[in-house]
């Protein structure tokens, strides 16, 4: 008989009784996990305390690195060892202060076999709550059953008596009353239009241009093919390494046209001479290629939307993508021509752009611009990051913040609109923002994710406010000053309701004139989305 030599398994620790096992997924950057770090303890701190108090004791699964100088897990292969040793049936507490790497965590949380709880702080500072929920939807695309929670300490009644029942139970249910599925759907015109376009999609198929999957982590911003093509939709892949060899074809000149397009259209642009920690004039030049460069391969392979990756890989090569991302998502922008010079690409209309080459945003945004070219609505879409929110006036006001860029429409234009550097610990690299406040109005918002194997979205109605100038500010000063920010009330959704059923770090928002077309738009869209097959649910009051 022959004797093989087997490699030797890896021992999870004994089960201790009582005890909670603690893991902290991080980022992959150095500078973010050791600049993060602090926030983590102290919300460690507060969470250990309250599971205390219930009799129970936390142990950390891992521990901090000082060479590092953090506890993050930071990488796939370190969050494998991680779970390698926590007992197979033991509860286990994902704690996030910050934005996390899904993907860290994801194979261990797989094949882990006892209770598991997401909890994030309330805090708009450090993003833990885009955080847990970008890992939420990872883990309900990945069919893994888990429980959520957030608090500001957890010191207050509601976050402790729930994280009482799932230490009890190693279940947790929060209220999702505002959600409803479609009923059958008026015989109206908004609902003829939708069919006909989704009937349009089908048959005549569109193109994402794919650059670069899998941005950050987000498990969840991966639609597979199987899932995309029966919607009509299919993806080009493309490498971002094209992206930057086409930027350098783009001359100065013309990137310098784009500068002045803008300048004239009134956009400010706070500018230093410091690379390391100012925006500078050679960092926007860089952009402007970009943008040009964008549309140039767009059209070279019949692209109806495009995503560019954002970070990785990309921040080590070029300053940032946000600039040219906000302005392809807004049909009036800089005019740019074909490489011979005879065609104006995408004229007077937008080439919606996903960021963070989210393919759920992709299919929304994809879906959005058909439905409200179709109504005679600007298409300018976006998606925002769920940030954070606080009362204000009587009323829960979210702040929904995307990560670098907005369509200058939705500020109400390029003279209300600037660009700030992003933060040197995201971008080394530098390059400028695409900000601004969002104007007051009417916006239908939206998510499309998978779940139980299938391809679902939610639509709702929501208002944008217009709050005192001091108030924006220390909204802004609590999270990310040099970002585009919306300040948002959800129309019928509590703020609990809405994290307990959000399956996304990401949703979508697209401005209608006042509210009546606004219910009239999400109507036709949600007629398109059932026509090409997903599932449709109505979150909060929503009049069709």
């Amino acid at each position: 008989m022959t004797a093989y030599a087997f490699p030797p398994a890896t021992e999870p620790r004994a089960g201790e009784p009582d005890t909670v096992y603690l893991v902290a997924s991080g980022d992959l950057r150095q500078s973010a996990n050791v600049t993060c770090w602090p926030a983590q303890q102290r919300f460690e701190a507060d969470l250990t305390a309250a599971v205390g108090k219930l009799g129970r004791s936390v142990r950390r699964a891992h521990d901090p690195d000082p060479a590092k100088e953090h506890g993050f897990i930071d990488s796939q292969r370190a969050g494998i060892e991680v779970f390698a040793r926590i007992p197979r049936d033991a509860p286990v507490i994902v704690a996030e202060a910050v934005w996390q790497y899904s993907h860290h965590v994801l194979a261990g949380l797989r094949s882990h076999g006892g209770p598991i709880m997401l909890a994030a702080n309330w805090n708009g500072e450090f993003p833990g709550l885009v955080g847990l929920l970008n890992l939420t939807a990872s883990l309900t695309k990945a069919r893994v059953e888990h429980a959520t929670l957030w608090s500001e300490d957890f010191t207050d009644d509601w976050a402790v008596r729930r994280l009482e029942t799932w230490l009890t139970t190693g279940r947790l249910t929060h209220d999702t009353s505002h959600v409803r599925e479609l009923p059958e759907l008026p015989d109206t015109a908004e609902v003829a239009l939708g069919q006909a376009l989704g009937r349009q999609l089908m048959t005549d198929k569109a193109i994402i241009g794919v650059l670069d999957e899998g941005c950050m982590g987000m498990y969840n911003a991966i639609i597979d093919d199987e899932l995309l093509n029966p919607l009509g939709i299919y993806k080009e892949r493309l490498s971002q390494s094209t992206l930057v060899a086409e930027m350098r074809t783009v001359s100065d000149a013309e990137a310098g046209q784009v500068r002045a397009w803008l300048d004239k259209a009134g956009m400010k642009f706070h500018v230093g001479t410091d690379e390391a920690t100012e925006l500078t004039e050679a960092q926007l030049l860089s952009q402007f290629k970009m943008y040009i460069a964008a549309l140039r391969i767009a059209d070279d392979f019949g692209l109806d939307a495009i995503g560019i990756q954002y970070q990785q890989g990309l921040k080590d090569t070029v300053p940032a993508s946000d600039l040219a991302e906000g302005l392809l998502n807004d049909g009036n922008r800089p005019p740019v021509r074909s490489r011979d010079g005879y065609r104006e690409l995408y004229p007077g209309r937008p080439l919606p752009h996903f960021n963070e080459v989210d393919e759920g945003a992709a299919v929304d945004s994809l879906v959005t611009n058909r439905v409200w070219t179709a109504m005679g609505l600007d298409p300018a879409t976006t998606l925002h990051d769920v940030r954070w929110g606080a009362d204000y006036d009587g009323e829960f006001v979210w702040v929904f913040e995307i990560s670098g860029s907005v369509p200058a429409v939705h500020n109400g234009g390029y003279d209300k609109s600037y660009s700030m550097r992003q933060p040197p610990m995201y971008f080394p690299l530098g390059g400028g923002t695409l900000s601004g406040v969002a104007k007051p109005g009417e916006i239908v918002w939206s998510r499309v994710f998978i779940m139980d194997g299938s391809l679902h979205v939610d639509l709702g109605r929501a208002t944008v406010r217009e709050l005192p100038a001091a108030e924006t500010q220390r909204r802004l000063d609590a999270t990310t000053p040099q970002w585009p920010i919306m300040h948002a009330v959800l129309h019928g959704i509590s703020r609990d309701q809405f994290m307990a059923r959000h399956k996304a770090n990401h949703l979508n928002v697209a401005y209608a004139p006042d509210a009546r077309t606004a219910d009239r738009a999400l109507l036709a869209k949600a007629a398109l989305f059932h026509t090409i097959g997903l599932t449709v649910h109505l979150c909060g009051e929503v009049h069709i």
